[in-house]
């Protein structure tokens, strides 16, 4: 299985910057549903879709797409879920349905007891700030919630 990880993954300052506007107040986040479970939500802020910038704060990852070396964008969102009393995993997925090839890269915005799960080896990736995981865009996975901080921030990239 083809995951790399990235630990410190943007220039600190960077990432700083980026997290503080991710959690500020004055953030525009929308509901939307969990995968497709319909009593399960999350909110986002989808940066980039459908070939085109959604976002005047699409800027801040212009550093992330370099770095992975993007041929093709196809969405980059950040989703936010909320404390549970228990994690919950929201089920497994993929993140497109209409490239055969692609990647999907996940970006932890902060350290919790949250983690993304892979279907096909069980295996965990803890929430940590400014890590990155790269991998093959077919691999099945899940996020999940968090019980030791009020929420629980990741962007998510899928790309060739």
């Amino acid at each position: 299985m083809d995951i790399k990880v990235h630990k410190n993954f943007m220039d600190y300052s960077l990432f700083l910057k980026l997290k503080k506007i991710l959690s500020s107040r004055y953030f525009p986040w929308y509901i939307s549903r969990i995968v497709d479970e319909i009593e399960d939500v999350q909110l986002i802020h989808t940066f980039f879709e459908f070939d085109k910038i959604n976002s005047e704060l699409f800027k801040l990852l212009k550093p992330c797409i370099d770095s992975l070396k993007v041929k093709k964008l196809i969405r980059i969102k950040a989703n936010l879920v909320l404390r549970t009393p228990k994690i919950k995993e929201h089920g497994f997925h993929i993140d497109n349905q209409i490239h055969k090839k692609f990647k999907t890269a996940i970006l932890y915005i902060n350290s919790n007891n949250g983690y993304t799960r892979f279907k096909k080896n069980n295996k965990k990736f803890k929430s940590e700030e400014n890590k990155l995981i790269d991998f093959n865009g077919r691999l099945q996975h899940t996020g999940t919630t968090c019980t030791d901080s009020p929420y629980r921030i990741v962007i998510n990239f899928v790309y060739l």
